[in-house]
């Protein structure tokens, strides 16, 4: 039997083996909550609320503003304290509601048809109304993913059970707990599309949950489970709808051009609990893990609860940590504060003793062509740092750089420990920032 992969990438020390056998903990938020408008790409929502509010758990707080957007709501019930910007992980200054947190927990839950009843259009008007977004970290708004140009051209609805980042283990633990949810949530997206197939893929270093949701689907005639090569970046969209259907997706495609979609295994739970439980996104699971935590674990964590409180609810810190990262190892962003608040794509908090990466002292390129051997994206990393760094976008974009997937590939494997991804990816960041001038 072939092995389902895709050419590139490279094998990180894994680290799941920390917090992988850790169930999920519900964690609920004490004190104020900071609720960002923007956790999405495209324009953030519209606060539809006022200060001095009262707000239920579920209530929307923000409003869509733009067809690539996504609806907010309230994680906690209470009283609006605030509207401002605050920062956030990724060193932004957004927009956020601040709560104050009366500690009633009191919901209330959208007004929709049951699921049995809705047409394709208003499961998707439903999906949209609950703020649902990819959380896998692209937090692209899950409505617009779900509404291609065609319905019938969608052949394959991809669940990404990979998790390929070292250290997370909250999508694993989402399978292993709830797997029936996550089938039932794929049903509900394959009735969006007639001639689509469910594959649920999961990395081989997962055969556990391989083999029981494959028990699972064993009558299953439109869903099947398909058990992937463990290699870093296999959970890259691209990459896993290589590794699935050999069909290339570039830079300027979208996966509905090749006929898939694919979505993140905390999405398809998030898409279930409002077509099932009529209640919008405010949670998602969140990893808490590194060698400096006391009880790495998994937490079910509302939105806008405070980043210390999460590592606190698992024991704090052996020591003081030299490094936090928001995220994945490779793809995170590391802070220089835990005063943030968790959003729908916050992952992971990983906490290490030691700044390994900033001890590293950079050399020039040796012209081995490592980097060029793990590119996932078959770029050459090394020429396109030069041009970064030396300003030349002609050169950048002539020579594919909008390609670039920022792994982290290239600079995990560079023997000359140049900062390959942070330069790449400048240079995509201010190319893309023109453009849309």
């Amino acid at each position: 039997m072939s092995i389902l992969t895709f050419k590139g990438g490279v094998h990180p020390n894994e680290g799941k083996e920390l917090s992988k056998a850790k169930a999920i903990k519900k964690l609920l938020p004490e004190g104020d909550v900071i609720i960002p408008l923007s956790q999405h790409i495209g324009a953030p929502a519209k606060a539809c609320i006022a200060v001095g509010d009262k707000v239920l758990v579920g209530q929307k707080i923000g409003e869509a503003a733009g067809f690539i957007s996504a609806n907010v709501h309230s994680s906690v019930s209470g009283t609006v304290k605030k509207i401002e910007p605050h920062l956030v992980a990724g060193g932004n200054m957004v927009e956020c509601v601040v709560i104050e947190n009366d500690g009633q927990y009191e919901e209330c839950l959208l007004e929709i048809k049951e699921y049995e009843e809705m047409t394709r259009e208003e499961k998707r008007e439903a999906i949209k109304e609950a703020g649902i977004v990819g959380m896998g970290g692209a937090g692209f708004p899950t409505n617009v993913k779900l509404s291609p140009k065609n319905d019938d051209e969608i052949e394959y609805v991809i669940v990404n059970g990979a998790e390929c980042e070292p250290y997370l283990t909250s999508d694993y633990r989402r399978m292993i707990e709830e797997p029936e949810v996550l089938i039932q949530g794929l049903k509900m997206v394959l009735s969006l599309f007639d001639n689509a197939k469910g594959i649920i893929a999961v990395e081989d270093n997962k055969l556990d949950a391989v083999i029981m949701l494959k028990k699972l689907v064993r009558k299953e005639d439109k869903i099947d489970v398909k058990a992937v090569y463990t290699k870093y970046p296999q959970g890259g969209e691209r990459a896993l709808i290589n590794a699935i259907t050999g069909r290339s997706v570039n830079s300027s495609m979208l996966p509905a051009d090749v006929g898939c979609i694919v979505s993140n295994v905390d999405t398809i739970f998030a898409i279930h609990n409002v077509l099932k439980n009529h209640k919008p996104l405010i949670s998602r699971v969140v990893t808490v893990s590194g060698d400096d935590i006391v009880e790495p674990g998994n937490f079910l964590v509302p939105i806008g609860t405070n980043m210390q409180q999460v590592i606190d609810a698992a024991g704090g810190y052996k020591a003081e940590p030299e490094k936090v990262i928001s995220g994945g190892p490779m793809m995170g962003i590391s802070v220089f504060t835990t005063d943030y608040p968790v959003t729908k794509g916050t992952s992971a908090l990983l906490v290490f003793k030691r700044d390994e990466v900033s001890a590293y002292e950079s050399s020039p390129c040796i012209n081995c062509g490592k980097c060029l051997s793990v590119c996932p994206g078959r770029v050459m990393p090394s020429r396109l740092a030069d041009y970064a760094e030396h300003g030349d976008v002609e050169s950048f974009v002539a020579n594919y750089g909008m390609e670039c997937c920022e792994c982290g590939c290239c600079s995990y494997i560079c023997p000359a420990k140049r900062n390959l991804t942070q330069s790449i990816k400048s240079m995509r960041k201010d190319v893309l920032a023109s453009r849309k001038k």
